[in-house]
């Protein structure tokens, strides 16, 4: 009697509880556009969270369905109508499994990420890479740039980037600044083997080279003409409420400290030794703009904002800091 109450509990129970939608089967989606709806359905459903390049669940599926199929972003539109295959409709399926099931950034199923349209490798070693300093190199670097905080990038000699985690800023910078060398530091073993793959694969091993150590530890006395930095900035009270996805990068690449400034407050007092007379600091500190001014009131800190952000990344010339 015993075991017959038990399984009527359980059929109870199971009529009692919220149904998932069964999951597609390779054949009952046809096209690229199917497979798109039916991602984001899903997404929907499991009340995902976008912050690793992009932003809602129509790119996210967006990205993951052209990446995985090997066609460039844009050309999604161009191919919404066209079949897939039952071997592309069952690779799509596991991925958009796997994204629900894991709560797993799409960069790390897919090891790629794009930014200012160019392509990176990324794994769990590094934090998905999601800074808005790259669109300020175009916006207030280019020698186009009327904005332009640097008079000529081609008389940039020298460049650092601080906490360059899957080295990304560090290639963005090579190319603004077509001239100039680069040092690229992190304190990670794991992170700098991604950046090393990343470096390698837009053959910059000659201008960018990459150093293990605790900020500028591992740089002697060398001076710049500009360093970057996107380092860790989440307070003590952001990193208890990290969502799922967050919680798959390192967490090395996030923790900022009680106030989340840690990091940023040594960056700032020991880069004026750093920089040239004419060079400058442009550093991220995501929503830490209070705590830093509250730390550094004297210093004329001036806030950038771009397309996605408002007041996330200040810039300092060398002399204000000195």
């Amino acid at each position: 009697m015993a075991r017959k109450a038990k399984k009527t509990a359980r059929k109870e129970a199971a009529r009692a509880a919220p149904r998932r939608k069964a999951a597609a089967k390779p054949g009952e989606l046809l096209t690229l556009l199917d497979v798109l709806r039916y991602a984001v359905s899903r997404f929907n459903e499991a009340e995902l969270v976008f912050a690793h390049g992009t932003t809602d669940p129509v790119a996210e599926a967006a990205f993951l369905v052209t990446e995985a199929l090997h066609l460039a972003p844009e050309q999604f539109e161009m191919f919404a109508q066209a079949r897939v295959t039952g071997a592309e409709a069952a690779k799509l399926l596991g991925l958009i499994g796997e994204r629900v099931r894991t709560r797993k950034p799409v960069a790390y199923l897919l090891n790629k990420i794009y930014m200012r349209g160019l392509p990176f490798y990324v794994d769990e070693r590094v934090i998905v890479p999601r800074s808005f300093i790259g669109e300020l190199l175009d916006s207030h670097f280019s020698g186009e740039s009327e904005m332009a905080l640097i008079g000529d990038p081609g008389g940039v000699g020298r460049v650092l980037d601080l906490c360059t985690g899957s080295g990304c800023l560090a290639i963005l910078a090579a190319q603004t600044f077509f001239n100039a060398t680069l040092d690229a530091v992190d304190i990670s073993k794991d992170a700098l083997a991604v950046a090393a793959k990343n470096v390698a694969d837009y053959g910059l091993e000659d201008r960018i080279s990459l150093h293990r150590g605790d900020l500028f530890a591992p740089l002697g006395n060398e001076r710049y003409d500009l360093i970057i930095s996107n380092p860790p900035y989440v307070d003590a009270e952001g990193m208890a409420s990290l969502p799922p996805e967050c919680r798959h990068e390192p967490r090395l690449a996030f923790d900022g400290g009680a106030d989340g400034i840690d990091i940023v407050r040594r960056i700032v007092d020991e880069a004026a030794a750093r920089l040239t007379p004419e060079g400058g600091l442009l550093c991220e500190v995501g929503r830490c703009r209070e705590a830093v001014e509250d730390v550094f009131p004297n210093l004329p800190l001036l806030w950038l904002d771009t397309e996605d952000s408002e007041g996330e990344v200040f810039w300092i010339g060398a002399q204000d800091l000195a």
